[in-house]
């Protein structure tokens, strides 16, 4: 009775272990299903579909735009900065603006609004030419014809194209950014009004003011010091990188989003004096001594132009989305749905219990997979599938245990590519 009691107990454990194990197998053919799951909402352009998910963040990867400096004196050498204190102003303008974009503001319009605050998901980064080790991507040109920034006048160049033409480095993969000042024979005026312009264009940014609001000196153990102003700079660079990456300006109503509401354009709050007693604004994208803010829809139109293979701006991000890191796996564990395009890091996991619908494009990096789970769903609607670094990415991983497999729908319209596990299409 014993040996019959044993043989049914190891019987049983063996059924046990072989219904606990995990099957993991590579997707090899699907069948295209001949309509839509369900209609792709507002579609893949729209900025509203790349608001990033406050609680799910890590779905919208950090993105950062290439970026290098040049400081422009005339030919003597003066009008700006010396190099020695022109690289270290850069760095704090540069160290400074990154701060701002890592802790977005409550907007201060309209009035009395829940507007949500959301994370930026990008940041600037400093990119000298990669075949020479001592370039920090900061750079200094002695030239009377390009130092100056006008604005307005018969001598006007603010639009101008020559200085991006003459100095620009890495064009087409770096966003050059240009300091320039007021010309001196302006500066000589007593009527000339010192002020702070610029001009975002796609590949690169001209921005003016910076060495004259530089002002004040202090005196350490002896020796004169400048202490900087660097907020200033640090606004005016946002806002012109904003227009570079999309950006309007808002208080005129014809930005493309609805959050950020037609104003005055106060430069600030003025008591007792309407309406700027109570209707001024923080946002980036205005005129205004606090530019600190950014609404979701702001958020979400830069996004939607990172994710743009078309974009010009997106030659300009460091392709972080082309290098697998294990540590950067996406977890999907409630019922989700994807309407933007979006660049991942690492592998993307469906867990069991969940489903994913993807609509637009999604870019894998090489080596990485999807793994769906035993109780998972994964449904591509429209969807494409992809490494866009020119390599290969793994495949689609389905897991089985006992009876429960992950399933993968696949409807008309979409595709799985670059993929080293080929995936044969048939049709239902």
């Amino acid at each position: 009775m014993r040996i019959l009691f044993g043989f049914f107990l190891f019987y049983s454990l063996i059924l046990t272990s072989c219904d606990g194990l995990v099957k993991k197998e590579y997707l090899q053919t699907i069948g295209i299903r001949p309509t839509s799951y369900e209609a792709t909402a507002k579609g893949c352009k729209d900025q509203l579909n790349y608001i990033p998910d406050s609680n799910a963040i890590d779905q919208t990867p950090i993105k950062y735009i290439r970026v290098n400096f040049h400081v422009i004196c005339d030919d003597d050498g003066k009008g700006n900065f010396a190099e020695e204190e022109g690289r270290r102003f850069v760095y704090d303008v540069y160290n400074a603006a990154n701060e701002k974009l890592g802790r977005n503001k409550q907007m201060n319009l309209p009035v009395g609004n829940s507007t949500p605050t959301l994370p930026m998901r990008y940041r600037y980064l400093l990119t000298g030419r990669p075949d020479d080790p001592n370039d920090d991507g900061i750079y200094f040109h002695n030239d009377s014809e390009h130092y100056h920034l006008v604005s307005k006048g018969k001598n006007r160049n603010i639009y101008g194209k020559s200085v991006f033409e003459k100095y620009g480095i890495q064009k087409d993969t770096v966003l050059n950014i240009f300091v320039q000042a007021h010309h001196l024979d302006s500066l000589k005026s007593n009527t000339y009004t010192k002020s702070i312009h610029g001009i975002g264009y796609t590949n690169f940014v001209k921005v003016n003011h910076w060495y004259e609001d530089v002002v004040d000196t202090i005196w350490v153990n002896g020796k004169p010091k400048v202490k900087w102003h660097k907020w200033n700079a640090v606004k005016n660079l946002n806002h012109e990188i904003g227009h570079t990456i999309g950006l309007r300006h808002s208080w005129i109503g014809n930005d493309g989003c609805e959050d950020t509401p037609t104003h005055h354009n106060c430069w600030n709050r003025t008591k007792g004096r309407a309406p700027c007693d109570t209707e001024w604004s923080n946002n980036v994208m205005d005129y205004n001594a606090h530019a600190s803010a950014w609404s979701p829809c702001q958020i979400g139109i830069v996004h939607r132009n990172f994710a743009d293979q078309r974009k010009k701006i997106r030659k300009l991000l460091e392709p972080t989305w082309c290098t697998f890191d294990p540590n950067k796996t996406i977890e999907i564990k409630g019922d989700t749905q994807w309407y933007g395009a979006k660049d991942l890091e690492g592998n993307l996991v469906v867990k069991n219990g969940a489903s994913l619908t993807i609509h637009c494009r999604v870019s894998l990096p090489k080596d990485a997979k999807v793994i769906v789970h035993p109780k998972a769903k994964l449904i591509l609607n429209g969807a494409t599938i992809e490494n866009d670094c020119g390599e290969e990415w793994n495949g689609i991983e389905v897991w089985s245990k006992g009876e429960s497999k992950g399933t993968v729908e696949l409807y008309s319209g979409a595709q799985i590519l670059n993929v080293k596990n080929p995936i044969e299409l048939s049709e239902l």
